[in-house]
């Protein structure tokens, strides 16, 4: 075979320059990631429920959507979160599960349930989308000037950002945080009564007078013989401004007198929603989080959702500014372009450390070639096998260029041997030098395949990290023999010239290399003599070396991955329960001047939201996202690492919260911290009270443990709740139907929706609720009135009770199981599996009611990721084994 390309170098040479357009090619077309996607698909169903505590959602929404999700092809896993005015459920698929299907899938259970759920969920429909809940990208809008409120960014954010993002190919989901405008009535409980009314009035009337009518059209068809004139026919429709429901006619008395929406309420053009606070740097602000699509590539996704707000932030008024307080594509740049400067350098070095040794340029150039044209050619097989340029496969490549240079090495070095002893011609001397190392090359080959080809086989997210580090540098030495059989004898052939035997090789430079060389040489011959014929005392100075280097690989702690500065740092903050917002602000701004403050040299964007973390969304929930300038500008001291360590003590003295810093994990996907995360289920059915209880001991018993470290609840202890007990025969004694009761709490208390308007040419929504003064207080409950069936009005306290109780703002279930979920990090020198199996042995002393469940990867995931290395290790040597016996079958 390498005669006939000796024969042929146009040939050769036309293989390789096709070879090296198929990889430019592909270059051009391949993704450019982190890591490879090792994160199962998942699929997230979300709906809302306005004015509902937890608790109503779990039972009317979340239970009934979760028994619905049976005979889904491959689903892993199911996690449900229920909080006050919405429920989201994240349903994990296997690895390698067509995400297309899983939605379709899932979107087809849930259509199956959809009557089931309460009249208001259904008006404000339940979404299925493939996502994940980590944030790839924050997108923040701010203004210093004291015009435009957090609500007018909030409306442009939602009006002209949202919907134009959403649609951005690889975004999977936007969460707003804010809201558009909307009409707001704001209800009057003393001026209702004056005029003898309900909140169900109100809002039967607005439903009723804010409608488009479609009423048809003059001349219609058919139409009479001789017809002219054809119409549409306009009747009532959508009204638009303040003063529009402001007339809404509620009643006409007997006198003529009307009674107006302005009269028992305060109309204005207001907020969907008043459930968070955000913050920029001290200012209003408004922002969106952006969520990658499953399977979705992050550096590209992340670049169009940029080039799409550049478009239309020209449409924003002057001083409003955009930010991206969190953004994981520089870090995953920097990656990349780190591993990439290291191939270039490793190339260069390679190239010199060839010269040095073989001390002719027309030979070195040889193995030279043949770097770029492997190189390349293994970037068309990374592309024909789906897989992506990341730092793996980079790390594959500079690994690579000092194997796949020794087969072109060992053809010139022979080559020239054979020349300088024999005296042939290169053309000859190639052909000769073939004919003996063909073989060897092609055994070089499989054996350094069989190093590396376990590594393809590993299951589960491990599996998906070292299979393209696998595949990559096999590829690489397979183009290497290849091109040592193909190309490399070609340019031997043509590119070599005889050897002169006057030349002195001992003068200079390289002659004072070759004499200390060959002394090392030397050297190295003598010291292995004597170690061969003392094989006994050297056998054991190495067994104690190998049981060194395993005590060592023992005590080394290991992870799925290490945590890296991705120059962000996420913070989560809760106040204590039945907290406000305004209450919860004053702790976020103590934590804002740590950042502001102390390290404002070093930080870029500080992003503050009150009423959202991934703990959940309630008025003592706060979460902030840091980020600092680039990596060039700090130094160890002012580190990610270092500054959340410092953190640490400085959120200690805030005396009305409890903060955590925390850093992003090293893979996106996989969680929204670094550490582990696990789910506590109630697997005995105990009750919500008793998995706090036990959620709070293990809690305990994990500040106690040296193992842990930060080891902290991601959810929202209970809070006071107020419930209202009806007395139904009351009610019906006093002529009350129980649907009047319902409405008229539901509206007054918990922001009811009604229809909607138009509002600069959009459609937005109409809220009514009773104004914020007349429902602060138990009191305020009495103050409200419904009508009876005949016609007189009824205090809400003549057939009600009311008491105090504990209830959670956030209620989880993990597999349809209640549970709660609690995140920490291993103890510095702890790996991450004994930091699991630490956890593991907490929970089983809570008794036989509590189990564990490992959220993200599963355990034996974790453990397969972090004893990679071993398993690997093992199937090397088991292959070696076997090949050591064939080969002595065979001799």
């Amino acid at each position: 075979m390498a005669r006939f390309f000796i024969e042929r170098p146009i040939f050769a040479w036309v293989l390789a320059i096709i070879t090296m357009l198929a990889g430019i090619l592909a270059i051009t077309l391949l993704p450019v990631e982190q890591y490879p996607k090792v994160a199962p698909p998942t699929v997230s169903i979300t709906a809302a429920y306005p004015g509902a505590s937890a608790e109503t959602v779990e039972n009317s929404v979340t239970q009934v959507v979760e028994q619905s999700l049976t005979g889904i092809d491959n689903l892993r896993y199911f996690s449900a979160s229920s909080a006050n005015n919405s429920m989201s459920i994240t349903l994990s698929f296997a690895p390698g599960t067509d995400p297309d299907i899983a939605q379709v899938q899932t979107q087809n259970k849930v259509q199956g349930i959809i009557s089931l759920l309460p009249q208001e969920v259904q008006q404000q429909g339940i979404t299925v989308n493939k996502s994940n809940d980590a944030f790839a990208l924050v997108i923040g809008f701010y203004s210093e000037s004291e015009d435009l409120t957090q609500y007018d960014l909030s409306d442009m954010l939602v009006s002209q950002f949202r919907d134009p993002i959403s649609r951005v190919n690889g975004v999977g989901n936007v969460r707003v945080f804010g809201s558009q405008r909307s009409m707001r009535i704001w209800l009057d409980p003393a001026k209702l009564y004056s005029f003898n009314m309900t909140p169900v009035d109100v809002r039967n009337a607005v439903q009723i007078q804010n409608t488009d009518v479609s009423a048809g059209q003059l001349g219609g068809m058919p139409a009479i013989e001789g017809q002219q004139i054809n119409a549409t026919i306009q009747a009532q429709s959508r009204l638009k401004t303040v003063k529009d429901f402001e007339r809404i006619v509620l009643r006409v008395n007997t006198d003529g007198s009307q009674v107006r929406v302005r009269d028992v309420a305060r109309v204005e053009l207001g907020a969907e929603s008043y459930d968070v606070i955000v913050r920029y740097k001290r200012n209003p602000a408004s922002g969106m989080a952006v969520s990658l699509a499953a399977g979705a590539n992050a550096l590209d996704t992340i670049e169009r959702v940029k080039a799409r707000v550049d478009e239309l932030k020209s449409t924003l008024p002057d001083g409003v500014e955009v930010v991206y307080p969190l953004d994981s594509s520089p870090f995953i740049e920097l990656s990349i372009k780190s591993v990439v400067q290291t191939l270039i350098e490793a190339v260069v070095l390679v190239f010199l450390v060839m010269f040095l040794f073989l001390q002719n340029w027309r030979a070195t150039l040889i193995p030279t070639i043949a770097v770029p044209v492997v190189l390349l050619g293994t970037f068309a097989v990374l592309y024909v096998f789906g897989f992506s340029i990341n730092v793996l496969t980079m790390f594959a490549m500079v690994l690579a260029i000092g194997l796949l240079v020794d087969d072109a090495i060992v053809v010139v070095e022979n080559v020239e041997r054979i020349m300088d002893e024999e005296g042939l011609s290169p053309k000859e001397a190639t052909i000769k030098s073939m004919s003996q190392i063909t073989g060897a090359l092609v055994g070089i080959a499989v054996v350094l395949s069989t190093v590396f080809i376990p590594m393809a086989f590993l299951s589960g997210s491990a599996g998906a990290i070292y299979r393209q580090f696998s595949i990559t540098i096999v590829s690489a030495m397979a183009f290497s023999v290849l091109v040592a059989i193909v190309l490399s004898p070609s340019l031997c052939a043509t590119l070599l010239k005889k050897h002169d035997p006057d030349k002195d090789k001992n003068k200079g430079f390289f002659g004072w290399f070759n004499r200390n060389f060959n002394k090392s040489r030397d050297g190295y011959q003598k010291a292995a003599s004597h170690i061969s014929h003392r094989i006994k005392r050297y056998t054991v100075v190495y067994g104690t070396l190998v049981a060194v280097m395993v005590l060592i690989f023992l005590r080394l702690p290991s992870a799925f991955l290490p945590d890296e500065d991705q120059g962000s740092i996420l913070m989560l903050l809760t106040t204590p329960p039945g907290a406000t917002a305004q209450r919860t602000l004053e702790s976020m701004k103590q934590a804002e001047d740590f950042f502001l403050d102390k390290h404002g040299d070093v930080t870029s964007d500080m992003f503050a939201v009150v009423g959202f973390s991934f703990a959940g969304q309630a008025q003592n929930a706060a979460m902030g996202f840091v980020h600092l300038v680039d990596w060039d500008e700090r130094d160890e001291s002012t580190s990610a690492f270092a500054i959340r360590d410092e953190a640490y003590g400085a959120f200690s003295q805030i005396q009305d919260a409890m903060a955590f810093p925390i850093l992003p994990p090293p893979i996106q996907e996989l969680g929204n911290a670094t550490g582990f995360n696990m789910q506590l289920l109630d697997r005995a059915g105990l009750g919500h009270d008793a998995l706090m209880n036990a959620r709070n001991q293990l809690l305990g018993m994990a500040s106690q443990s040296s193992t842990l470290v930060g080891v902290r609840p991601n959810g929202l202890s209970d809070v006071p709740q107020y419930k209202v007990n009806i007395d139904s025969e009351k009610a019906s004694a006093l002529g009350i139907p129980l649907n009047e009761i319902n409405s008229a709490l539901q509206i007054a208390w918990g922001s009811s929706y009604v229809n909607d308007f138009v509002d600069n040419g959009r459609i937005k929504r109409v809220y009514m609720q009773a104004d914020a003064p007349h429902r602060m207080t138990p009191a305020d409950l009495d103050k409200w009135y419904v009508r009876n069936q005949q016609g007189d009005m009824v205090a809400f306290n003549a057939f009600s009770t009311a008491e105090w109780t504990f209830g959670s703002p956030k209620l989880e279930r993990f597999n349809g199981v209640a549970s709660v979920n609690i995140q920490g990090n291993p103890a510095p020198g702890i790996s991450s599996g004994e930091a699991i199996a630490e956890m593991e042995a907490l929970v089983a002393k809570l008794g036989n009611g509590f189990s564990v469940e490992w959220a993200g990867l599963s355990y034996e995931e974790q453990q397969a990721g972090a004893q990679a290395p071993m398993l690997y290790a093992i199937s090397v040597l088991v292959i070696f084994l076997c090949l050591a016996a064939l080969y002595e079958s065979w001799s």
